[in-house]
C-alpha cells in the first residue's frame, strides 16, 4: 500500500482516540476538527446515504474516524467496507482522491486483534522488495496474515513488481484475503484477476469517467524557451493556495526550482535521487503549508494527499495517460475543486491528443482569464488543516 497516506492515517487515527469507559456518552468527548465547508463534487457525494456507524465498527475506531474529520463514507468506502469486513477478496477501481485509503484501512483496523502478538494485521506497511527480504530472513512471519492490501495495484502488478508480489503471496496462509485498489486497470491487473491468487473477487468499478469532476484542465501552447516565462505569468495571475509542478527528470526539477526562486516565489523541490530523510522533511513542510510551490518528478504522483493543493502544472507534459491521470489527481482531492495546466510544445501535441482520447476527457486551450470559481474555494469555505487540530 502507499506508505505516506497509510502510515499518516494510521498514526493519526490511533493518536486521536482517548480512553472511554463503558457507559460514557462517547460522542460528547469527541474533539472534532473545524468543519470543512468547501464545495464537493459528486465523485464523493453520490452516496447511498450510509453512515460509518452502520458497519458495527469498534467504538475506538469510530471515534478516530470522526476526529479525523470524516463525516460520512464516500462511494468507494460504501462499496468496499462491508465486503472487506466479510473477508472476501476485492478488486476495486476508483478515482484518485476519493477515499480509497479509508476503504481498506477501516476494515483492516476493525479486524485487528490486539491480543494476538503476531502479524495478522498488526499492520506492516512496506515496499514489495523490502517485505519479501524480511520474510525470507524469517524476520517477518506472515503465515497468519489475514489481509494483504495492494494499493496502486496497477504499479504493484507491473512487470517490475509482479514476480515479487506472487512470491509474497506464496508465503501467506490459505485463508488470506487480498484487496486490490487502483485508479487504472491495465492488462497486468486483468491477468492477475483471472489467476489463482484471487478467490471469486468482488469487483467494484466507480470509473464511469477517469478524471475527477472537480479538476478543470487547460493547455498552453509554448516553445521550450517560453516555459519559464509562461510559468511566471501563471503565478502572477492565478490564485494559488498550493501548487505542484511536474518535470520529467530530476535535473530539470532542480533547475526549475532554482529559476522559480530567482523569480521571487517560494519553492521546494523533491525527487528520487535525494536522501529519504530530506525528502520526508520537504514533504512534511510542504504539507504543513510552509511553502506554496513544490517542483517534483513522478515520484510524487501516487499516494500523496494534500488537500490544500488547488493547482497542478505539468511544466513537462507526461508521455502516457496513466501518469497524466495520477499527476492531475494531486489537486481536487476528495471531491474539491482543482486546476490542471499543461505546458505543451510542438513535440507534445500528439501525446495531448492521445491522452484526451484514452481518458475521454477535454483539455481546453487556456483562456486569457480563468474563472476563480473553478479552482478557488468560495469566501467562507473552510478547509481542514491537517496539523492544527490534532491532539498532542
Amino acid at each position: 500500500m502507499t506508505f505516506s497516506v497509510a502510515f499518516n492515517w494510521l498514526i493519526a487515527l490511533f493518536s486521536l482516540v482517548p480512553f472511554i469507559r463503558f457507559g460514557d456518552d462517547w460522542k460528547k468527548s469527541l474533539q472534532l476538527p473545524p468543519k470543512d465547508t468547501r464545495v464537493r463534487t459528486s465523485d464523493v457525494t453520490s452516496t447511498k446515504g450510509n453512515e460509518f456507524e452502520d458497519y458495527c465498527l469498534k467504538r475506538e475506531l469510530l471515534m478516530g474516524i470522526f476526529e479525523m474529520g470524516w463525516e460520512k463514507p464516500s462511494p468507494i468506502q460504501e462499496e468496499s467496507i462491508p465486503i472487506a469486513l466479510s473477508g472476501r477478496d476485492i478488486l476495486a477501481r476508483a478515482k484518485n482522491g476519493t477515499g480509497k485509503s479509508g476503504a481498506y484501512l477501516i476494515p483492516m483496523l476493525e479486524r485487528i486483534d490486539l491480543k494476538k502478538d503476531y502479524i495478522q494485521v498488526h499492520v506492516v506497511i512496506a515496499t514489495p522488495g523490502r517485505i519479501l527480504d524480511l520474510i525470507k530472513k524469517g524476520v517477518a512471519k506472515v503465515d497468519r496474515v489475514q489481509m494483504m492490501v495492494m494499493d496502486e495495484a496497477d504499479k504493484l502488478l507491473s512487470q517490475d513488481f509482479v514476480v515479487l508480489i506472487e512470491d509474497i503471496i506464496s508465503f501467506l496462509g490459505k485463508g488470506r484475503q487480498i484487496l486490490l485498489y487502483s485508479a487504472t486497470f491495465p492488462i497486468s491487473v486483468q491477468k492477475f484477476m483471472v489467476s489463482s491468487h484471487l478467490h471469486k473477487p468482488y469487483e467494484i468499478n466507480l470509473m464511469e469517467e477517469l478524471t475527477l469532476k472537480g479538476i478543470t484542465q487547460y493547455y498552453a501552447y509554448v516553445t521550450e524557451r517560453q516555459k519559464v516565462h509562461c510559468l511566471n505569468t501563471l503565478f502572477s495571475r492565478l490564485q494559488i493556495n498550493q501548487s505542484i509542478i511536474f518535470c520529467n527528470s530530476t535535473q530539470r526539477v532542480e533547475l526549475l526550482a532554482k529559476k522559480i526562486t530567482q523569480l521571487g516565489y517560494s519553492c521546494f523541490y523533491i525527487h528520487a535521487k535525494m536522501m529519504q530523510e530530506y525528502r520526508n522533511r520537504v514533504f512534511h513542510d510542504f504539507r504543513n503549508g510552509l511553502c506554496r510551490n513544490l517542483v517534483c518528478t513522478d515520484l510524487f504522483t501516487r499516494g500523496i494527499d494534500i488537500q490544500a493543493v488547488n493547482v497542478v502544472i505539468n511544466f513537462d507534459f507526461p508521455k502516457n495517460a496513466e501518469t497524466y491521470l495520477h499527476r492531475i489527481g494531486r489537486s481536487g482531492r476528495f471531491g474539491h475543486l482543482g486546476l490542471a495546466i499543461n505546458l505543451i510544445t510542438s513535440e507534445d501535441r500528439f501525446n495531448l491528443k492521445s491522452i484526451e482520447d484514452q481518458l475521454v476527457t477535454d483539455i481546453k486551450p487556456i483562456p486569457g482569464s480563468i474563472d476563480k470559481s473553478l479552482y478557488v474555494a468560495l469566501p467562507g469555505d473552510r478547509p481542514v488543516h491537517q496539523e492544527t487540530w490534532r491532539r498532542p
